[in-house]
């Protein structure tokens, strides 16, 4: 007798959206479990603003087990599944757990690829989780601080000099961040030129943004260029090492810090599985079903579903997770019942990405938006996706208030008491050769 256990394995907007859906539906006797390596879910789209202190970390953050009502959820790691028998193992903070399913959900995203180019997985920085976004920004406050404390020239504008590579949504949101942060930064650090600072975008297409229209493409293209952005079209990295970006066609950029938006590869479980995939996304049906997978469906960024509005892949953001996964739990309900599926159908309601602080553009039932407008607007839909009444409240309170006051310089160390006497590597390993103060 089949499990009446239906396991969706993965937190993000996929995975919580599924359970959500699932619990209010579900038949007498059947149960959702959600395992998830954290305890919350990442709002991925608003890490640049973590990045650029505009937002803290805890606003692109949601516990998980705020967020449902009856599934069980449990802090793990997915390990083996024997898709025969239908079981499956997961690593716990009390040791290994066991137990059978009847349907088992992926829905774990995609990790960051760092081999898109040679030299990032030793030289650059991602940026995928909010523990990237934290690193990412503290590395910007030490930049400024060293080069206070640097008396060469060429070195102050190396360490002045950010490299973010990509033109999609991440790169462009990461760019403009950046450049209003340390732009806002420079009165706490009066030793800094504002011309010892410098954002580089840079983008092997024609246009930023392809997913939307050119002209919301060429309008994001417009807004980081007036804050100060090195916009470089047309440009492709070929290789990172700890002091410059080379470029093919072009002269090396001179840089201590590089943040690459671009690489994605599959969970290794994947691999593992030997499940067919397309660009590093599981192959599914069109109603989110893995062929042959004996139970087995994945749904969100990890899931190459064709789309039936259009016959194209869907796209990897939190618009469509959403969207999946309400179809995907009608589909399960569905199948339990023995009536048929239906195939992924959804119309997007648009597209949004910020370039900056209390800017945007973005495409929204059809109507293009510019500026703070478009702003507005994007950080609205994640706060509507927040869980509970109370937290949406708050977090609408510090955003309203953070607009009338310059960005956050805090460092966060997070140091605990066992380690205030060790020895501290200040610079976090930085390339560039130390000078006497």
């Amino acid at each position: 007798m089949t499990p009446k256990t239906i396991v969706i394995v993965g937190g993000g907007f996929a995975g919580t959206s599924l359970a959500i859906a699932l619990e209010k539906r579900l038949p007498q006797g059947w149960n959702a479990t959600l395992i998830s390596e954290e305890s919350y879910t990442t709002f991925n789209p608003m890490l640049a603003e973590v990045v650029g202190a505009a937002v803290f970390p805890e606003h692109v953050i949601a516990p998980i087990r705020a967020m449902l009502r009856k599934s069980r959820f449990i802090m793990g790691r997915l390990q083996q599944v024997d898709v025969e028998h239908r079981m499956l193992k997961c690593s716990t903070l009390a040791g290994p757990l066991d137990f059978a399913y009847g349907h088992l959900v992926f829905a774990f995203g995609q990790r960051a690829n760092l081999a898109v180019i040679p030299g990032s997985n030793e030289h650059a920085l991602p940026l995928k989780l909010v523990g990237d976004a934290m690193h990412i920004r503290n590395r910007v406050l030490q930049r400024l601080a060293r080069i206070e404390l640097c008396g060469d020239a060429d070195e102050r504008r190396a360490l002045g000099r950010f490299v973010v590579i990509g033109g999609g949504f991440s790169g462009v949101e990461v760019a403009g961040s950046l450049a209003d942060f340390t732009r806002s930064a420079l009165r706490y650090y009066p030793r800094v030129l504002a011309t010892e600072l410098n954002v580089t975008l840079l983008h092997d297409g024609e246009r930023l943004l392809p997913e939307l229209p050119p002209r919301l493409g060429e309008a994001a293209a417009r807004s980081l260029r007036a804050s100060g952005v090195d916009l470089r079209l047309g440009t492709r990295a070929s290789r990172i090492d700890s002091r410059s970006v080379e470029l093919q066609g072009a002269a090396a950029l001179a840089t201590a810090t590089v943040i690459v938006t671009i690489g994605t590869r599959a969970n290794p479980l994947v691999e593992r599985l030997g499940l067919a995939t397309a660009r590093g996304r599981i192959v599914t049906d069109a109603d989110g079903a893995v062929p042959g997978g004996n139970g087995l469906w994945a749904v969100g960024d990890c899931a190459a579903t064709l789309n039936a509005a259009d016959g194209q892949l869907s796209p990897p953001t939190a618009q469509f997770a959403v969207a999946q996964a309400e179809q995907l739990a009608a589909n399960l309900l569905a199948h339990i019942e023995g009536r048929p599926t239906r195939a992924f159908h959804h119309v997007s309601r648009g597209s949004m990405a910020t370039t900056g602080h209390h800017k945007g553009v973005g495409l929204a039932f059809g109507l293009p938006l510019t500026g703070m407008p478009a702003w507005l607007l994007w950080r609205a839909y994640y706060l509507m996706r927040m869980p509970t009444l109370g937290r949406k409240l708050r977090i609408w309170v510090e955003w309203t208030w953070s607009l009338f006051f310059p960005l956050d310089i805090t460092h966060l160390r997070f140091t605990r008491t066992a380690e205030v006497d060790t020895e501290v590597e200040w610079a976090v390993a930085s390339p560039l050769r130390p000078r006497p103060l």
